[in-house]
């Protein structure tokens, strides 16, 4: 039984079985065992209070997630947008004044005296 293989182990979210699963199978067990078992003060209705707790939250993290997903998508297209922008003043820039101009180096362009020429290598 899953529920109590490594009982002085606490279950952790990085466990491959969902922590969650296994309070669900042991609660439902446990009905079956005795309805009206407890044990010490925990009864059967304070653990599965806890377990829909739990699924509450995990359902609010799960929305924030998506949220947070979509949020991200948005800046990311922002983003996209912002640069093509940039990438159209450099342009406009480069062909007004030159590509070896102050100007286009002032916009974040490097000007065309400071690039590094391209080496070939010596055939061997």
């Amino acid at each position: 039984m899953r529920w109590l293989d490594n009982s002085s182990v606490s279950p952790s979210t990085s466990d491959l079985v969902d922590p969650e699963v296994i309070v669900a199978e042991g609660l439902e067990a446990w009905k079956k065992i005795d309805p009206a078992l407890t044990i010490g003060n925990l009864t059967q209705a304070a653990l599965a209070a806890d377990l829909e707790r739990v699924r509450s939250l995990q359902a609010g993290l799960d929305k924030l997630d998506a949220q947070l997903t979509d949020r991200r998508n948005q800046r990311d297209a922002a983003l996209a947008s912002l640069w093509d922008k940039v990438k159209r003043v450099r342009s406009g820039v480069k062909a007004i004044y030159g590509d070896d101009s102050s100007r286009y180096e002032m916009v974040g362009g490097t000007r065309k005296s400071e690039r590094e020429k391209a080496m070939r290598k010596p055939k061997v």
